[in-house]
């Protein structure tokens, strides 16, 4: 049997199909997206703020204490056993309402006592008046020598004192009767009683019987350091700084413990004139609302003191300058997305954020968030930052910085 010999280029037609096919799978639709230009990776998006000087009032934030504006302890005045509490402890009460009474029966005798010593006094001074009106005319005619005329005076004069000295002790009497119902000296909330029904109290002293405070408005004391006043006072006097509007200070702004700020405003009271030797601090009071109650005597705080005011300053949030013993910095970034550090020089706070006084340039990108995404000298992308809990911005065509936002993809498309 002859077997037919196989010619070499029998095989290429079936190559030749199976290339074609391969191309066709590696077609349009196929092709991997092209990547950045030059090949390397996208710019980081990082957070900014554009630069905007303005008036910017500059506070303090100083440890206080809240303690009633007026505090009243009421005591017994008289001896003598309680007999009723006329008062529900931690209750607000008026001043001149009743809150004890004590036994007042030997204080009623007392009254009645001294209202009789008056009338005798009377008595007496109405005979002594007539004795005198009758020596008059008889003197006149010698018919009483001088001496009878003399006594009949001093006994008419002796008289009218007892009446003086009577009427004092029936006041002094009825003031004790007055004493046996204790009364509220201010209005206030009252505490606790400090005695029972029963008790003997006011013997020998003036017993404690129950504590008022007045809680509205409210006294906040705090202290500042010496050196921060005179440090103000300085930049005052040179005209770095201006004062806050008052006569004292624009603001007092109270923190509670849990670092939410109070509603309602304080006014400064006073200053204290001298510096405490062993701390070196000054003290200094303030007045703040509090017609809810919702501040109690005792009650640590914080105090936002504004003091004064800097003009064409920029205020940044806190985490956009760094601090430092060498001094105060914060990112630049310009427009082409280049970062930069910049000195800076703080005035002061306000709030959560630092006063910058000079360093910077109106118009110019402050970076605040994404520092961890820097890479050396590799360029940013700006966008403006969102503070936390608030909505954020709507998309804008171009970043901050002017490069260009990226096209949608395709599987977007």
């Amino acid at each position: 049997m002859h077997t037919p010999k196989t010619s070499p280029h029998r095989g290429l037609p079936l190559l030749g199909l199976a290339c074609a096919a391969l191309l066709a799978a590696c077609g349009p639709s196929a092709t991997p997206p092209a990547g950045p230009p030059g090949g390397g990776m996208p710019p980081a998006q990082v957070g900014v703020v554009t630069v905007n000087p303005g008036d910017w009032g500059l506070s303090t934030e100083l440890p206080g204490r809240l303690e009633a504006s007026r505090v009243a302890q009421v005591r017994a005045r008289v001896a003598g056993i309680v007999q009723r509490q006329l008062f529900n402890e931690g209750s607000f009460v008026q001043a001149g309402q009743p809150l004890f009474e004590i036994d007042a029966s030997t204080y009623k005798a007392s009254v009645d006592g001294a209202l009789a010593n008056l009338a005798k006094a009377e008595a007496n001074a109405l005979q002594a008046n007539a004795l005198a009106d009758r020596y008059k005319p008889l003197v006149e005619a010698k018919a009483v020598s001088q001496q009878e005329w003399v006594a009949a005076q001093a006994a008419q004069k002796q008289a009218q004192a007892d009446i003086g000295i009577a009427t004092a002790a029936l006041q002094s009497a009825r003031i004790n009767l007055n004493y046996a119902s204790v009364t509220a000296p201010i209005a206030g909330s009252v505490g606790r009683a400090l005695v029972t029904v029963g008790a003997l109290v006011g013997q020998g002293e003036a017993t404690p019987l129950a504590l008022i405070q007045q809680t509205n408005p409210m006294f906040i004391n705090f202290t500042q350091s010496a050196g921060e006043v005179m440090k103000l006072r300085k930049a005052l006097e040179s005209g770095q700084l201006k004062r806050a509007a008052g006569a004292q200070a624009a603001s007092v702004r109270l923190v509670l413990e849990d670092g939410t700020e109070y509603a309602m405003p304080g006014r400064l009271l006073f200053s204290d004139l001298t510096v405490d030797a062993g701390t070196g601090q000054i003290t200094l009071r303030a007045e703040i609302p509090n017609p809810s109650g919702a501040l109690l005597p005792g009650l640590y705080v914080r105090v936002r003191l504004e003091q004064a005011v800097a003009s064409n300053s920029i205020a940044l949030p806190q985490q956009a300058v760094t601090r430092s013993p060498q001094g105060d910095t914060v990112i630049v970034v310009d427009a082409q997305g280049k970062v930069a550090p910049r000195p800076v020089k703080i005035g002061g706070q306000r709030g959560n954020q630092w006063i910058v006084t000079s360093g910077l340039q109106p118009g110019e990108q402050v970076m605040v968030d994404g520092f961890q995404k820097l890479r050396g000298d590799a360029p940013v992308k700006a966008v403006p930052w969102v503070p936390p809990g608030s909505a954020a911005p709507a998309p804008a065509a171009s970043g901050a910085s002017g490069v260009p936002a990226p096209a949608a993809s395709a599987a977007s498309r």
